[in-house]
């Protein structure tokens, strides 16, 4: 942004980052978000590592989402693979980096016992959610 003066009704050239398309795209972490914000944030990633976990068959485990640890690998792997499939990166040797480093982001993943199931995690995954202080939506009306 250049400086202008004051008296100046135009303070940004047009065009400028206030006038930018958003990005459509979540912060990588949760925390800083408000409540209804956390609930939605947390069911994308939900919607995204079951994709994740079908795609590159990852061995998650049940309550991975207790673990900010893998809470935040998640999200990255998320969006670094969003980044290729919408096309806003076009970068062969990234992909194949992104492919690679699978092994170790699933190594990141393995703590727990129980594998991930996500019908039968659905419950507790939405009880830890509002226990963590996230605001789901509202129920339909009747």
């Amino acid at each position: 942004m250049s400086w202008r003066d004051p008296d100046d009704e135009r303070w940004e050239e047009p065009g400028g980052p206030w006038e930018a398309e958003p990005s459509g795209r979540w912060p990588l972490t949760w925390r800083g978000l408000l409540p209804r914000e956390r609930w939605i944030w947390f069911e994308q990633l939900w919607s995204d590592v079951c994709m994740l976990r079908a795609r590159y068959r990852l061995a998650l485990r049940s309550g991975w989402w207790e673990d900010q640890v893998q809470v935040e690998t998640l999200a990255a792997l998320a969006a670094w693979v969003a980044r290729y499939d919408t096309g806003e990166w076009d970068d062969p040797p990234g992909k194949l980096a992104l492919l690679y480093d699978l092994e170790r982001v699933a190594a990141l993943l393995r703590d727990g016992l129980d594998p991930f199931d996500p019908d039968r995690d659905r419950a507790a995954f939405a009880t830890y959610l509002v226990d963590l202080g996230c605001h789901p939506p509202p129920a339909p009306s009747s």
